[in-house]
């Protein structure tokens, strides 16, 4: 059982054949180009079970992806073959996009053996590594367990009251979306950032579809003024990208970092929420 939230390719092809080692494709769109196909059939590592992010969520919801009920998860995995007691190893196509937000969904569940891939899909390509085609040969079900983790789930109340205690707040859009002098690309939201909030943009940490050296994850986390022996609540536009951050706490050791799941679509598109403008 590795102990980092990330597991080596190396890793991954080594234990590939165990039975208690499952490989999930997580996938979610790029943003801005919802009509992008998945790239699942065209190749995946084999044996990988199809995560769609969206399809995988709460449907009645009105905000994007948001985590469905727990016992709608169970049934989920269920059918995806995923069972309780297994190592769960995570990845997408474009190295660092999705399979973060799916990551912290399954931790959200209950789940502890989970981990994220690192490199993903591009560096196991790279590295000469088997990938197959086609949808994939169907799991049998397997007995699954969900229970929300709410110590790594925020909703707008506890924003409110962790912002009034001057809990950190850690948000992962640009820098002029966060300020404010940039629209977002969700239409009807207000611009900026909850008072307090600190900003740290989840692709300054990534290089090559992978996270940095945890040397650099420490001097980014500095450079925002991050205390990372205190709890952070991370925040995006939709809830993803915030997982990107959760998981570079985690290799950073700070492994109780909850994702504000509606994040700004939900703040910046109430009209009861705090909202400044500008870099402070």
């Amino acid at each position: 059982m590795p102990q980092s939230p990330l597991v080596s390719t190396q890793w991954l092809a080594d234990n590939l054949a165990s039975p208690d080692v499952v490989v999930v494709n997580a996938w979610l769109p790029p943003l801005g180009q919802p009509d992008v196909p998945p790239e699942y059939e065209d190749g995946h590592i084999p044996g990988a079970v199809f995560f769609d992010v969206d399809a995988l969520s709460d449907t009645s919801s009105t905000l994007p992806h948001m985590l469905p009920p727990a016992h709608v998860f169970s049934s989920m995995m269920r059918r995806l073959g995923i069972g309780d007691g297994q190592t769960i190893v995570v990845y997408d196509g474009s190295g660092l996009w999705s399979a973060p937000r799916v990551w912290w969904t399954f931790r959200a569940m209950g789940v502890k053996d989970v981990h994220v891939l690192d490199g993903g899909l591009p560096k196991w390509v790279a590295e000469g590594r088997p990938v197959e085609d086609g949808p994939g040969q169907p799991r049998g079900e397997r007995h699954f367990t969900a229970r929300l983790d709410n110590s790594l789930v925020a909703d707008v109340e506890k924003m409110l009251r962790a912002l009034e205690s001057g809990h950190q707040v850690l948000d992962a859009r640009p820098r002029a979306r966060f300020a404010g002098s940039a629209p977002e690309p969700r239409a009807g939201l207000r611009s900026g950032h909850m008072p307090g909030a600190l900003n740290l943009p989840f692709a300054e940490l990534m290089s090559d579809g992978r996270l940095r050296p945890l040397e650099e994850l420490i001097a980014a986390f500095d450079e925002a003024q991050v205390d990372r022996t205190k709890p952070v609540i991370t925040t995006c536009g939709s809830g993803v990208s915030a997982a990107v951050l959760s998981l570079a706490l985690a290799v950073a050791g700070q492994y109780q970092s909850p994702v504000y799941d509606g994040s700004w679509t939900e703040w910046g598109g109430r009209d009861d929420t705090p909202v400044v403008t500008g870099e402070d």
